[in-house]
């Protein structure tokens, strides 16, 4: 990678943080867009299991940002076989992204924060929040889509939508934890039902 990608890839990251409305997550369908169709620096497995491994694991999911960094600097320094050269482009680009996805909306929402505190009865910062509710509903069942609709044949694949359709439904109406979820998802992946 140059110089002009790198940057590039710093600059993609922080466009997308003012769009992350939803959280990192809901941007997942223009990052899968930009890293995996158009620069081709991810594939479709590494893209699908750094988000996977950031949901999994505790802490915040805009990890799964870093992992796709990591991946991409991975790649292009020749991966572990290239020893620290792959390793510290690895590091780089963990840094980059995820300074990227950060900054941008850590300092909107600090200053954005303080003032609609200050102002939280005026109508229009209650409609803002009102009006906010269905865009982060509808980036978040757009990254499900992608997420679920990443299998070469939808109709060989009709176990795993009918999974995700129980799952909606189980997170729509009861009280779920998650992780049992996706402990049981995982046991039917495990068993080769999805």
């Amino acid at each position: 990678m140059t110089g002009m990608d790198w940057w590039a890839l710093f600059t993609h990251f922080i466009s997308l943080s003012l769009l992350a409305v939803g959280g990192a997550i809901s941007t997942a369908p223009d990052i899968h867009r930009y890293l995996v169709d158009e620069q081709h620096w991810l594939s479709d497995g590494q893209f699908t299991s750094s988000i996977a491994l950031a949901q999994g694991a505790p802490g915040p999911n805009v990890l799964f940002v870093g992992l796709m960094g990591w991946n991409v600097g991975l790649n292009a320094g020749g991966g572990f076989a290239a020893g620290w050269d792959g390793v510290s482009l690895g590091l780089w680009g963990m840094a980059l992204s995820m300074v990227g996805i950060l900054m941008p909306s850590t300092c909107l929402a600090y200053f954005a924060a303080q003032w609609a505190h200050r102002n939280r009865e005026l109508k229009a910062v209650r409609a803002f929040k009102a009006g906010m509710a269905p865009i982060v509903i509808a980036l978040l069942v757009a990254t499900g889509w992608l997420l679920t609709g990443t299998h070469d044949d939808p109709a060989k694949q009709w176990p795993l939508w009918l999974l995700s359709a129980v799952t909606t439904l189980v997170v729509w109406r009861t009280k779920t934890h998650l992780l049992v979820l996706l402990a049981t998802g995982a046991l039917l992946g495990a068993l080769g039902f999805v």
